[in-house]
């Protein structure tokens, strides 16, 4: 079984000929942009969200089922590059950094939460497996994480450059499957998320890190109050910085484009966009066993 399912993209542009020609490495081809979102529909419905289903909805999911949608619209930019040749991925797999907090030693760690088939899932079912994703990480029960950190920590730092090099050539330029030895299957998938507005910062890029084999890390920003234009009045509003930072080689301003129209879209009219509330609540009193005959 190999690392990732993937097949061969076909037909090539030149222009991506000669850009997976020109880089080596993720350290060169990295581009950076930003966008700047309205958030007032996005935090209304958030709140809406957390009272009809009882879940704790945060932008990290709104963004990460935007991103989700992005690559479903967008299957180019769900990627990998192998003997520098485009790979498509066959399904959309996302990650989270969470912080991952020492009780006893009162160190912390960043590890990542994966979500497979994230293009597939409502927000429900997003938030459901990244609440439950997270407390296993948090509570160092996802055996495949744990095994993998304590490998790492084996190795010596002088030969950790060596590590990951061999680490990426096996799992992604092979493909081999290293789960056996400790090594997650897929950690990171094709997009890592990073809330950086929850360290207070309102932009942040990110580095791609190249031995992830991830070509877009997607960093929302805080939240904060600024005048903005409606309707050719200057009023106040609530806005939010998103930032990306992706692979030149194979992602470029279309894909990029992709992701600035599809999150306008969505949080700009999240109540269609998203999960539809009302037949959430409608399916939930449907759900609901019907009162006794004789109960008072």
């Amino acid at each position: 079984m190999p690392n990732v399912e993937l097949v061969p993209k076909g037909e090539v542009a030149s222009f991506r000929k000669l850009a997976i020609g020109s880089w080596k490495t993720t350290y060169d081809p990295t581009v950076y942009g930003s966008l700047t979102l309205r958030m007032d529909k996005a935090l209304e419905y958030i709140e809406a969200f957390r009272k009809v289903t009882g879940r704790r909805l945060t932008v990290t999911h709104l963004v990460t089922k935007a991103v989700a949608e992005c690559l479903r619209r967008c299957p180019d930019a769900n990627a990998i590059l192998r003997f520098n040749k485009i790979y498509l991925r066959k399904k959309v797999t996302l990650s989270v950094l969470v912080v991952q907090p020492d009780d006893v030693t009162g160190k912390v760690d960043l590890t990542a939460a994966k979500i497979d088939h994230a293009d597939q899932k409502t927000l429900v079912q997003i938030a459901d497996e990244m609440e439950e994703t997270i407390r296993r990480v948090r509570n160092r029960q996802e055996q495949s994480l744990e095994k993998g950190k304590s490998t790492i920590q084996k190795i010596p730092f002088l030969l950790m450059n060596v590590f990951t090099w061999v680490m990426h050539f096996l799992m992604y330029t092979l493909n081999l499957d290293l789960s056996s030895i400790g090594m997650p299957k897929d950690a990171f998938g094709a997009v890592t998320i990073t809330n950086v507005g929850s360290l207070g910062l309102d932009t942040a890029f990110v580095p791609l890190v190249p031995y992830t084999a991830t070509p877009m890390f997607v960093a929302p920003g805080a939240i904060k109050d600024e005048p903005v234009v409606e309707d050719g009045k200057v009023v106040p509003g609530k806005v939010m910085n998103l930032c990306a930072s992706f692979d030149h080689r194979f992602i470029d301003g279309y894909h990029a484009g992709v992701l600035a129209k599809t999150f306008h879209e969505m949080f700009e009219d999240p109540f269609n966009k998203f999960d539809d509330l009302a037949k959430f609540e409608a399916e939930q009193k449907r759900a609901q066993p019907l009162p006794e005959k004789g109960a008072a």
